[in-house]
């Protein structure tokens, strides 16, 4: 078979095998890859996780503190700043810099805004979470509760009908529900094992 078109498949459409990968280190990396991608497209999100991406997609002042956040946290950040820095002291001020080093104060300030927005941000989803999966198993909890007592109330009388047919169960005055032929002892029989 050759390679699919993934967006001809679908949830309700098979996925199309996937095409042997050369053998040795590097076939299994590229299979444990196609692998991870088909995980990926089969996992679904938790509902906080959603709700939080629809929060975020909704708002424009989340949107671009998250780009500002994402691009401060990346080499890309630093690259430029490392070139900005150097042409800066090279070509355009001369020592000490004053305002090179105002600037730099001043974006630090606003860098570490943005930190605390997404720390504050990111505080807010783990506590929403969390209530979340407290609610779900707190429900699971009575649900299994509930199951357990309704299996329990349900076997009771098959119990009680066991014993009473195996004869060890007693009836309400401690009287037996069916009596049971004696058998006699050994020792009733007059047989010694000496």
């Amino acid at each position: 078979m050759g390679k699919s078109d993934r967006g001809a498949e679908g949830p309700d459409r098979p996925r199309a095998e996937a095409e042997p990968h050369p053998a040795g280190s590097g076939g299994q990396a590229a299979r444990l890859k196609d692998m991870q991608a088909r995980l990926q497209d089969t996992i679904q999100h938790h509902p906080v996780v959603l709700e939080e991406q629809a929060k975020r997609a909704s708002d424009l002042q989340l949107r671009i503190a998250d780009w500002i956040t994402g691009f401060a946290g990346s080499m890309n950040f630093v690259y430029i700043h490392i070139a900005i820095f150097i042409i800066w002291m090279l070509f355009i001020e001369s020592k000490p810099w004053p305002t090179l080093t105002l600037i730099v104060s001043l974006e630090a300030i606003f860098l570490s805004t943005f930190v605390m927005i997404g720390q504050n941000r990111q505080a807010d989803f783990q506590q929403a979470k969390a209530d979340h999966d407290f609610t779900e198993q707190e429900l699971e909890l009575k649900t299994n509760t509930q199951l357990t007592r309704e299996i329990d109330r349900l076997t009771r009388p098959v119990a009680v009908l066991k014993l009473a047919s195996s004869g060890h169960a007693r009836g309400p005055a401690g009287s037996p529900l069916r009596q049971r032929p004696r058998t006699a002892t050994r020792g009733e029989l007059g047989v010694s094992f000496r």
